[in-house]
């Protein structure tokens, strides 16, 4: 079976079917989530620094956030602009 990624920014990636969701991080609710989160040990950071946009909820009880938005990422998926086992390996050469 073949692994594939989805790269949520900077070069960070998350595997594709462990994504359950794509939400914004725009509302107060969503914040203190990510907080209590990253207090928990459970949140995965890949904003580089940045602002949050979005925040994605991983199989497992884990979050990701990313400094793109939701419907970037979501495109991103839809059109397979993925990384692949095949992809990484011929960047490698």
């Amino acid at each position: 079976m073949q692994t594939v990624a989805l790269n949520v920014g900077f070069y960070n990636y998350v595997i594709v079917d462990k994504v359950i969701a794509l939400v914004s991080s725009d509302s107060a609710p969503m914040r203190r989530l990510v907080q209590e989160f990253r207090k928990g040990g459970r949140l995965i950071d890949a904003t580089q620094g940045r602002k949050t946009k979005s925040v994605i909820f991983l199989v497992g009880g884990n979050l990701a956030t990313s400094a793109l938005s939701q419907e970037t990422l979501a495109k991103r998926l839809v059109g397979q602009q993925t990384l692949t086992d095949s992809d990484d390996e011929a960047e490698d050469n």
